[in-house]
């Protein structure tokens, strides 16, 4: 195939020069053959090889040496372009398989050493490796790494400012250094050059994953000899980054949307959970709201609470004592023992007075002993609740249930006070009617006491209660539940009870059950037995017999009004007439004895029972005639010489019985 072109003709002026031949040179003075250009094209394939062969191809043309010398860096140049293309070509079907594995891959862990994987293999470097930022620290860690030759590489972290993959983080640009160990331009760390010598790394080059303003790591490609990354190289480091990018920020978005999705669903969980506490609450509190309609009971509470709760509910009054166990064990209704103290133990008590602050459940610190929960009407306290440990512990909505109950329990306390003030009122009312003026009216009295199941026929005994006046409301509470056929009432500011029992029984029967409840001194005195119609009279001498205990210091005992008749029937019944006679009759004899140890007045008791007798007193008293003679002469000195006669006689007498009876001897 004939090339064709013109030829530039020199100026005939000038000297002539060689000038330099061109592809237009050689289409005007060569020719060549169709084979021939085939041959060229061929030569010029990525896959042929190097082009140094052009001469030999077309050693059948005929073409001049410089012809052919260009003819082959034309096709060395087409050919490295050709070769870049393809390399290129390559690189891009390596980019689109990575997004589409992107695309496909669920499990960013994988799909992230895929891509460390592929830029490995195409940048053809010794390791590749990605670091991304560990939140909050701010320190940069190697997750993924190909090629690594020692394990200390997987894992290492980057401290903020040092290293090439942090100084790539802070620039937000790409860093290549052909020397790293030796780079200047690097603030190096120790433990990581020591990794990176470990390695035998020698050049490397790092470029950004960004994710909009955020940087997210670094895709880092290094060589254990000297090497130079070009442009091109860096380019497509850059664009395996952009996927690494796109991966991490996957993964946080899923690592998000997972916790997310938990966080759902265990707020979802615990909706369910509150909504059925709630529900089960409401139901419990329905049911004991009910109970306290119908009149309910302390046992229908904790028989209600011990089965929601799933665990033993015990129900305390003010006092501490047992009103209902949802166990099932028996609550004593008997008083305690003379000389038992009730009360709350001291780890319940204290964990009251909490509860009683704040109004909610408190831990008692004692084992096995679970929460206790204050029963409190205003300012008193009516009782506790107390719930015992269970396999599972008590949710908020458990304990606001147990502090609802107590509520319940207060209303159910102050509705059964509220009866038992009213019946306590009709109770006294009829008491004072037996005893007062409007005791004429017995018909009426006969049909109030029977509608209470009480036959006034039976009361024989009137028997008087004397306690501190801060006592008196809780003894007359203890007094109406002694007997069923008792009836109590407070009647001209004293607590009486009525009884059919004789007035010995009477009398040890009321202090028994009164000094248990009150854990207090309680002076007891029964009148004697007789008619409905004569309490009256026979409730004032028991008063009055109680005033003369008073006055002679006797607080705490239980007696009847026979041993004290003579007495009544004598003196007042203030302690200060009592206390003047004995002063001034046995006085000096009284301050004898208690300055010398003395037992003048037991001398005296005795010489007065032997009807004045010396001799028998001795007998009596076991002493010698003589001792008892010096005694009696001690008492003449101390009283005078008519101590003996009838009228003095007499008085020393009373004196020294009433001081007998004070328990001073």
């Amino acid at each position: 195939m004939p090339l064709s072109g013109t030829v530039r003709q020199a100026d005939p002026t000038q000297p002539r020069l060689p000038e330099p031949i061109t592809g237009r040179d050689i289409a005007a003075r060569q020719r060549m053959s169709v084979d021939g250009v085939l041959a060229l094209l061929r030569t010029i394939r990525a896959d042929a090889g190097p082009a140094r062969g052009v001469a030999g191809l077309l050693a059948h043309e005929d073409l001049r040496a410089d012809v052919l010398a260009l003819l082959e860096d034309e096709v060395l140049r087409v050919q490295a372009t050709v070769t870049r293309l393809a390399r290129r070509e390559h690189e891009l079907s390596a980019l689109f398989s990575s997004a589409r594995e992107l695309a496909e891959e669920r499990e960013p862990a994988l799909l992230l050493r895929r891509l460390v994987q592929r830029a490995f293999d195409l940048i053809g470097t010794d390791v590749a490796y990605v670091a991304s930022f560990e939140q909050p620290s701010g320190v940069l860690m190697i997750r993924e790494a190909v090629g690594s030759v020692t394990p200390e590489l997987m894992g290492v972290r980057v401290p903020p400012g040092k290293g090439l993959a942090m100084k790539v983080a802070q620039s937000r640009a790409a860093f290549r250094s052909t020397r790293y160990m030796t780079d200047h331009g690097i603030e190096h760390d120790d433990e990581v050059d020591a990794v990176i010598a470990g390695e035998g790394i020698v050049s490397m080059v790092g470029v950004p994953m960004l994710a909009g303003d955020e940087v997210l790591g670094v895709l880092v490609a290094a060589n254990r000899s000297l090497r130079t990354f070009t442009t091109e190289e860096i380019a497509l480091l850059s664009a395996f980054a952009d996927h690494a990018s796109v991966v991490l920020q996957t993964a946080r978005r899923l690592d998000e949307a997972v916790a997310s999705a938990a966080a759902a669903e265990s707020a979802c969980a615990e909706l369910t959970r509150q909504t059925a506490a709630m529900e089960r609450t409401a139901a419990v509190h329905s049911e004991l709201t009910a109970a306290v309609l119908r009149g309910g009971s302390a046992e229908e509470v904790a028989g209600i609470l011990g089965g929601v709760l799933r665990r033993r509910v015990r129900i305390l009054d003010r006092r501490g004592t047992p009103l209902a166990d949802s166990a099932g064990a028996a609550v004593v209704d008997e008083p305690a023992e003379d000389g038992d103290r009730p009360g709350f133990p001291g780890p319940i008590a204290a964990a009251l007075r909490e509860s009683r602050r704040t109004g909610q459940c408190v831990p008692v610190h004692e084992p096995g002993s679970g929460l206790a929960v204050a029963v409190v009407a205003g300012e008193s306290l009516m009782g506790a609740i107390l719930v015992d440990d269970g396999e599972i512990a008590l949710t908020p909505a458990d304990r606001r249930t147990v502090e609802r109950a107590s509520q319940i329990v207060a209303l159910l306390t102050l509705r059964q006070e509220a009866v038992a003030d009213a019946e306590e009122r009709v109770r006294g009312e009829l008491v004072s009617d037996l005893l007062g003026a409007r005791s004429v009216y017995r018909h009426e009295l006969l049909l109030r006491a029977r509608s209470r199941g009480i036959r006034i026929d039976d009361l024989r005994t009137p028997v008087v209660v004397t306690v501190d006046p801060e006592y008196r409301r809780a003894a007359l509470r203890a007094a109406h539940d002694i007997a069923p056929a008792a009836l109590a009432g407070e009647h001209e500011g004293s607590v009486v009870v009525l009884l059919p029992d004789n007035p010995s029984e009477a009398a040890e029967l009321v202090r028994a059950r009164i000094a248990a409840t009150l854990g207090a001194p309680v002076l007891v005195v029964a009148g004697p037995a007789g008619s409905p119609e004569s309490l009256a009279d026979r409730f004032d001498l028991a008063r009055r017999c109680a005033r003369l205990l008073v006055g002679l210091g006797r607080t705490d005992t239980a007696a009847t009004t026979d041993g004290y008749a003579p007495y009544l029937a004598l003196f007042g019944s203030g302690r200060e007439d009592l206390g003047a006679f004995i002063e001034q009759t046995l006085g000096p004899v009284i301050a004898w004895d208690a300055e010398r140890g003395t037992e003048l007045i037991a001398t005296l008791l005795g010489f007065i029972e032997a009807n004045a007798s010396p001799t028998r007193t001795a007998r009596n008293l076991g002493l010698h005639t003589n001792t008892v003679l010096q005694r009696l002469d001690r008492i003449t000195t101390l009283l005078g010489e008519a101590w003996r006669d009838p009228e003095p006689l007499f008085r020393i007498s009373i004196a020294a019985r009433l001081h007998q009876l004070s328990g001073a001897v």
